[in-house]
């Protein structure tokens, strides 16, 4: 059979707001609801004509009474449950001139273009791809070091050190030897030696040039960034092949963004990056995505993306955080409601469908992603539809508690509190206590939470029967004002 209809008195709109700590507002709520004070129930039940079923706090709306009086649960009177309002179709109906008062807001269901955005964090890193390390071709002794040091920024060309090779001297002399004889086939063969033992073709004119051999020279940086390593000082001997010094060019930078999973399909090389960072919060740095990392974080099971950057300012230093938004071609079109508007309850997602006269019915749809502060919707609804994009939490906490939006699934263990949203993520259990459960989890994605290991209040004893430390499990929890509690642990294995 299907849930029967429930009608949203003023009355019962008076205890979701009590609920929400409105105090007082229960009494403005009746008041304006009607246009003039509210009757007491024993009144009320004499002046209405209606046959009245039974009387029930909306708060505990499972305890029926068999008379009007006040709630023994809350600081309220108890409404009537009329027979005529158990004769309507599935879903809830309200007064219109009370959803003024709950701050009800109507939205469209709208076809829109998927242009995706994907909002994610970032963190700016060095182009490893941009490297110079710099090494002795040569061995011999250091004579002298410029004054650097790990972290400076140098220039290109910029002198490093000053080497003596004394092994170079008698290469050179013989060079010379054979450049006053004049045999071209010779000087070319000791030209050639010189380079083999590392000297440089510069090094090579100047001795000819001079007539003279020159066993000193001057290494100098290859490229101009951070000075990362300096692994030299005067006095040393150094051998053939040792390195001096590792440079990082700061003309591009890196962005490495943590994109969820969920958008993993959505994201390519060439997608058009938009930055912005703390320091510099009314400029937009725009790059592309290079690479995606072919492993996902384990900890944060997010996609590791590359996008690079330029930075011919030098401003974007390696370390700074920024929040990227990547946009990706437009694929087509699809079905979107406000995000607000999907209730999540943990197993499935809900709209509250808005039909003529006040009547609201609790649909289940599909979700996909989201593109900007919308969801698409793959299943359940039809564009041009009315739903409720604000206030539907009182509407759904109604059915719920009806029965129309849970129906008959479950029992109250497995159930979300009505008008109460659960989040999900992947866990594994790593210790269980009396009341509490510590767990090691994936990212929570509707909180915008990263995965972590924490300790987590159990809203029932006996919550984690059956469970063990090692367990795999699929963790529901929803929002207090002490923070996270868990409401449901679905095992899905164990540590292998």
């Amino acid at each position: 059979m299907k849930p029967m209809m429930k009608v949203l008195t003023a009355g019962m709109v008076a205890g979701a707001l009590l609920a929400l700590g409105a105090g007082g507002g229960w009494w403005w709520a009746q008041r304006t609801a009607a246009g003039k004070p509210v009757a007491g129930p024993q009144s009320a039940a004499s002046q209405d004509s209606r046959r009245v079923l039974y009387w029930y706090d909306p708060m505990m709306p499972q305890q029926h009474f068999d008379k009007p009086g006040k709630s023994p649960f809350m600081d309220m009177a108890l409404v009537p449950r009329y027979a005529d309002e158990a004769a309507g179709d599935n879903g809830v109906r309200i007064d219109p001139s009370v959803m003024q008062n709950l701050g009800m807001r109507l939205a469209s269901v709208e076809r829109i273009a998927l242009a995706t955005r994907v909002d994610a964090s970032g963190l700016i890193g060095f182009n490893e791809r941009d490297v110079a390390i710099v090494q002795a071709r040569s061995g011999g002794f250091v004579e002298r070091v410029w004054p650097l040091a790990p972290g400076d920024v140098v220039r290109t060309g910029q002198p490093l050190v000053s080497l003596l090779v004394p092994e170079w001297a008698a290469a050179q002399h013989e060079l010379l030897a054979i450049r006053a004889a004049g045999d071209p086939a010779l000087l070319a063969a000791a030209r050639e030696r010189l380079r083999l033992l590392g000297m440089p073709d510069e090094l090579i004119r100047r001795v000819e040039q001079r007539g003279e051999p020159q066993p000193r020279f001057t290494v100098n940086l290859p490229r101009g960034g951070l000075l990362q390593s300096l692994e030299v000082r005067a006095g040393m001997t150094i051998a053939s092949g040792q390195t001096l010094a590792r440079v990082n060019g700061l003309s591009t930078v890196w962005l490495d963004v943590a994109v969820p999973q969920a958008y993993a399909t959505w994201v390519h090389p060439g997608v058009r990056a938009e930055a912005r960072l703390a320091g510099f919060p009314d400029k937009i740095i725009s790059g592309r995505v290079s690479a995606i990392l072919p492993v996902l974080d384990a900890a944060a099971r997010s996609l590791q993306v590359r996008v690079e950057l330029p930075n011919a300012d030098g401003r974007l230093r390696p370390g700074l955080s920024a929040q990227v938004q990547l946009i990706s071609d437009t694929h087509g079109s699809a079905l979107a409601v406000p995000s607000e508007a999907v209730i999540r309850t943990g197993k499935r997602a809900l709209v509250m469908l808005a039909g003529e006269n006040g009547h609201f019915t609790p649909v289940e749809v599909t979700p996909g992603i989201e593109v900007g502060e919308r969801t698409v919707i793959e299943s359940g609804l039809e564009e041009g539809q009315k739903i409720v994009a604000s206030g539907q939490f009182l509407l759904d906490s109604e059915a719920s508690l009806s029965g129309v939006a849970t129906g008959a699934e479950g029992d109250a263990t497995t159930r979300a509190p009505a008008g109460v949203t659960l989040h999900s993520a992947e866990a594994e259990i790593d210790e269980i206590g009396a009341d509490e459960i510590t767990l090691s989890h994936g990212p929570f994605k509707t909180l915008s939470m990263s995965g972590m290991t924490m300790v987590f209040p159990l809203a029932r004893p006996g919550l984690a029967k059956g469970l063990k430390a090692g367990d795999r499990v699929t963790v529901f929890v929803r929002q207090t004002d002490q923070g996270l509690v868990v409401e449901r642990l679905d095992k899905t294995g164990a540590r292998p």
